[in-house]
């Protein structure tokens, strides 16, 4: 799944971090995936360097893992810009906004990374900043305040979320450009496998690099984590080269299997199937069964689960399908 369990040191960990970002593809044309996406916003920042103005604000959207933070930092290479990157939760001031964006340079990019888990009067600060450019700046206290409007530089504003509902309807209507990230399909996820492999100086057959491609939840991130993963048990079994049989091997030890279901997916369907007969059930309930976050059911695991067609929302609850029965082996009820 997206969260790994701290069972690696803080050095092994580092390195895995470089070697993260070692992949991350710099400019579009390295960028695999996402067509259309990419191709709308050549034509966007293009008019904005011929215009000599900033690129208007972006929201980037769709599940963790698809490549949201590495399209930032693309956006802000091709604009020619440099980048200033922090995230939702870490602003825990207003103070601390009008800090980074007093200090930002003219046409400069902010990204701020789940952006819908900042607190709504921090928020309120980015609505005069997003659409005049201007900061109102409280100063001093009781009858004696008064409030200052500071000019800012033009900026663009990127914002990533994996959650667009949870957005103020006011915060999400000033981002010009909003752009959904799709799944990824098995070949393109085969591509970038290929590229990673170059990167990291891995041997990988075409085979087992398509294998991996469908067995990663259409997730960059998660195929990338697997192909890593593939190379360790090629190293002992293969002198370092990946088979197909070395990858069936890492992902059945994983436990992820041809669907690319992984033990969490296949627990909470086992678990709304044996316990809730199929649905409906609420996710905090499904959340509590499982002992996970209800935040990472909604965000990691149900995006897939309803894309894959084995789970679909009611508004009385999640309730399971044929497929959910069939990819766990179990009989389908006739009602269902």
């Amino acid at each position: 799944m997206e969260h790994d369990h701290n069972l690696v040191s803080g050095e092994f960990q580092q390195e895995e971090d470089r070697q993260e970002y070692s992949l991350r593809p710099r400019r579009f044309n390295e960028y695999v995936g996402q067509n259309e996406m990419k191709e709308n916003l050549q034509v966007f920042i293009a008019s904005a360097l011929k215009r000599k103005e900033s690129l208007d604000h972006v929201l980037l959207y769709g599940p963790p893992g698809l490549g949201k933070t590495t399209m930032a930092n693309i956006i802000a290479i091709e604009l020619g810009c440099s980048i200033r990157s922090t995230s939702g939760p870490v602003i825990e001031k207003q103070g601390d906004l009008a800090a980074i964006l007093t200090s930002l340079e003219p046409n400069q990019v902010l990204f701020i990374d789940e952006v819908h888990r900042m607190n709504r009067v921090i928020e309120e600060v980015l609505y005069s900043a997003m659409e005049d450019y201007t900061l109102d700046i409280m100063i001093g206290q009781g009858p004696s305040a008064r409030t200052i409007k500071l000019d800012l530089p033009r900026f663009t504003l990127i914002g990533a979320t994996t959650r667009t509902g949870l957005l103020s309807t006011p915060l999400r209507e000033r981002f010009g450009i909003p752009l959904h990230f799709e799944y990824y399909q098995p070949e393109e996820l085969k591509q970038i496998v290929i590229r990673s492999a170059g990167i990291l100086n891995v041997q990988i057959f075409d085979d087992a690099a398509l294998e991996l491609g469908k067995r990663s939840r259409g997730t960059p991130r998660i195929v990338n984590r697997l192909l890593k993963r593939s190379r360790d048990f090629a190293d002992l079994r293969t002198g370092g080269v990946i088979t197909l049989e070395i990858v069936e091997e890492t992902l059945n030890r994983l436990g992820i299997d041809s669907l690319g279901l992984d033990k969490l997916d296949r627990t909470i369907l086992a678990q709304i199937i044996e316990i809730h007969k199929g649905g409906p059930v609420g996710v905090g309930t499904i959340a509590a069964s499982v002992a996970e976050e209800t935040d990472t059911i909604e965000e990691v695991v149900e995006p897939f689960l309803l894309k894959s067609g084995m789970l679909r929302r009611t508004p009385r609850g999640r309730v399971v399908t044929h497929k959910a029965y069939q990819a766990l082996d179990l009989p389908v009820p006739d009602e269902t």
